[in-house]
């Protein structure tokens, strides 16, 4: 049988604030239990996945299990 994730984490890249808060409400409104990060741009998205800068404690940066990507920013 499969392993049951209680929670995941949803990491967002994304340089408009709006989606961010779009998507937060939506997964509220389903009752979906996820932690959701906001990265603002590509250099910041491969700091979080690389644990550099202000990602470098990992507790800061817990691995995705879903990756969001606005492919227009």
């Amino acid at each position: 049988m499969g392993k049951t994730v209680e929670s995941f984490t949803i990491l967002m890249a994304d340089d408009d604030p709006d989606d961010y808060y779009l998507l937060k409400e939506a997964l509220s409104e389903k009752g979906i239990n996820s932690q959701l990060r906001l990265v603002s741009d590509g250099a910041e998205l491969m700091d979080y996945l690389l644990l550099r800068g202000r990602f470098a404690e990992k507790k800061e940066a817990p691995r995705p299990h879903l990756i969001l990507l606005d492919l227009n920013m």
